[in-house]
C-alpha cells in the first residue's frame, strides 16, 4: 500500500526534478496514472520511482510523457472550429489586421496549431500566419516538429485542407512543410513560466480539466492579461470559466470568451 506521505515527498521531489507542480493537477486522477506506471515496471513505492526516474532517461522522459496527457486531434470538436472560422477570425481581422499574434497553450502534438494555420489560410496568406505553440513536454514538441498523423487523428479536417496540406506516406499522413514553417514551438510550463503578451487569439483546449480550480482560474486570469482588449480565449468543450466576468471576460459563446 503506497501512503499518502510519500505521495507528498514525491510530489516535491518531482517538482526538483521537471518543475511541474503536480499540487496544480487533481490528486486522485494524477494519482492513479502514477501509479499505474510504477507497476508497469514493478517498482515499490513512490521512492524507488524517484530513484529510477532520476537515474534513467528513458524512464524520465516517459513519465513526463504520460503525465502530460497529450491526446489531441485536428479540428477537435468541429462545430467550434466552424464557429471560430465564421465569426471569430473575421472579427478579429477587422479589430487587428492580418498580423495576428496568436498562441497555442499547451499544443501537445501539433493538432492544434497546425488546425489553426489551416483555418486561418481560409482568411489570411500563408506567409502572414505565425503561431507560437507551447508544451511543458519536449517530446510532443518533437513529435509535432515531424508532422506525422494517423487517419483517426486528420478524420475531422475539412475536404479541401485535408486534399491541400496532407500526404499519405504509408498507413500515415504528413503536413506540409507549408503549415509547418507557420508555427514555432517553445517549451513552456503554464503553472511556472512567463507568459505571451500582447495576443490577439490564445487557444488553450482540453488541458485545463485535470487542474485543480485554484490553479485553472489561475491560468484564465493569466490568460486575460495575456490577451489586447478585444482579444478572444477558445477553450475546450469539457470547460467552462465560471467567474468569468469577475476576471475580465466577456463570453462570446460557450467556449470563446473576449477580453473587456
Amino acid at each position: 500500500m503506497i501512503m499518502v506521505y510519500d505521495y507528498e515527498y514525491f510530489k516535491k521531489e518531482i517538482y526538483k526534478l521537471t518543475t511541474i507542480d503536480l499540487n496544480a493537477y487533481k490528486e486522485k486522477q494524477m494519482k492513479r496514472r502514477i501509479d499505474t506506471l510504477i507497476a508497469k515496471h514493478s517498482i515499490k513505492g513512490y521512492d524507488q520511482y524517484v530513484q529510477a526516474i532520476r537515474v534513467d532517461s528513458r524512464l524520465f522522459e516517459e513519465f513526463v510523457n504520460y503525465i502530460t496527457i497529450n491526446v489531441s486531434e485536428f479540428y477537435r470538436n468541429i462545430d467550434q472550429w466552424k464557429y471560430l472560422d465564421e465569426q471569430v477570425i473575421p472579427e478579429l481581422i477587422q479589430k487587428f489586421g492580418k498580423n495576428l499574434k496568436i498562441w497555442s497553450a499547451a499544443c501537445s502534438t501539433g493538432d492544434e496549431p497546425y488546425s489553426l494555420v489551416m483555418a486561418l489560410s481560409r482568411h489570411i496568406p500563408l506567409n502572414q500566419i505565425h503561431i507560437i505553440a507551447t508544451d511543458l513536454d519536449k517530446q510532443v514538441i518533437a513529435k509535432a516538429k515531424v508532422g506525422l498523423y494517423n487517419e483517426k487523428s486528420i478524420a475531422n479536417v475539412p475536404e479541401d485542407l485535408k486534399k491541400r496540406f496532407f500526404t499519405q506516406v504509408g498507413p500515415s499522413y504528413k503536413i506540409a512543410d507549408s503549415i509547418k514553417e507557420r508555427v514555432e514551438f517553445r517549451e513552456h510550463n503554464l503553472l511556472m513560466d512567463a507568459y505571451l503578451t500582447d495576443c490577439h487569439l490564445i487557444v488553450c483546449r482540453n488541458v485545463l480539466i485535470y487542474f485543480t480550480e485554484e490553479a485553472k482560474d489561475e491560468v484564465f486570469v493569466k490568460f486575460q492579461r495575456s490577451l489586447k482588449s478585444k482579444g478572444v480565449l477558445f477553450i475546450g468543450s469539457t470547460e467552462q470559466i465560471m467567474k468569468y466576468k469577475e476576471m475580465g471576460y466577456n463570453r462570446k459563446s460557450s467556449f470563446f470568451y473576449e477580453r473587456v
